[in-house]
């Protein structure tokens, strides 16, 4: 019976979650007068209330083709989009990972203070970080450009938090034997550090694509030149008169997230098992 009760529970929370995703799916093939009609109540038209319909009555890929064939500027943003998120994945590799193995597998001066600094830029927001860090763009002449987006990124404290408890759990006697054989600490790092970490590595590269690829207020607030926002900021800018285009860009810029997130999860669960239990 207890497992009947938690079943039907689970089950009813996993719908909550599912329903906004299945409204949004089912909308994207609706023309704009059905829309208006369903959901007008919501969507500013004079229509009152909400309806909710599990599949549409006249279906039609107006929308998607509108989208995908007849809107060059959301191309233009997807692109822009791949230009930030990619670069931000790649340095925080270069950047994140060694600094999380140095934290994890050695003692030096200072790597507490060093620490302690990382969790307080990991806990701030954006908000509190948001006029100096555009200060320092400003200085550098790099607002309004990708980098503007890329290089906060890059040094983002949450990968190096998430790794340095996962390195922490590479055995010792292993690096000392490793040591013994004449092996040097690039080589270690190479050869045991990476391979082990390589779920950790894997779950903090798709908690950042999943994050970046739906930044909103970073890129809103360096960017000022249109051309260069990511798909993320396409949506606001879609009128009233085009919701049906709103609801495919919706799903077109969620299938990228979603494909990433089913094939990773095996990863992502290991890597947020071990950060969270070890070290």
């Amino acid at each position: 019976m207890k497992r009947r009760i938690l079943f039907l529970t689970l089950a009813a929370i996993g719908i909550l979650f599912v329903m906004p995703l299945l409204v949004m799916l089912v909308a994207s093939f609706m023309g704009v007068k059905e829309l208006t009609a369903t959901y007008g109540g919501v969507l500013g038209a004079d229509k009152e209330g909400v309806s909710f319909v599990l599949l549409p009555r006249c279906p039609t890929l107006r929308a998607y083709i509108e989208l995908l064939f007849d809107s060059p500027g959301f191309f233009v943003m997807f692109w822009n989009s791949c230009k930030q998120v990619f670069p931000v994945l790649a340095g925080q590799l270069l950047v994140a990972v060694p600094a999380a193995w140095a934290f994890g597998q050695y003692e030096f001066k200072g790597k507490k203070v060093l620490y302690f600094v990382y969790m307080i830029l990991m806990i701030m927001p954006f908000q509190v970080t948001m006029v100096s860090s555009y200060l320092v763009l400003s200085k550098t002449e790099l607002l309004d450009t990708h980098w503007a987006v890329i290089l906060p990124g890059v040094f983002s404290a949450f990968p190096v938090f998430i790794l340095t408890k996962f390195f922490k759990s590479v055995p010792r006697a292993l690096m000392e034997a490793a040591r013994v054989d004449g092996a040097t600490d690039l080589q270690i790092f190479l050869r045991i550090g990476l391979p082990l970490g390589y779920p950790g590595i894997l779950s903090v590269m798709i908690l950042g694509f999943l994050e970046y690829w739906n930044a909103i207020e970073q890129p809103m607030t360096f960017l000022q030149d249109k051309e260069l926002w990511p798909l993320s900021l396409y949506l606001p800018q879609i009128t009233a008169d085009k919701m049906s285009v709103s609801f495919v860009a919706s799903v077109v810029m969620m299938v990228p997230a979603v494909l990433i997130f089913v094939f990773g999860q095996k990863y992502l669960e290991e890597g947020i098992a071990a950060s969270g239990l070890k070290g």
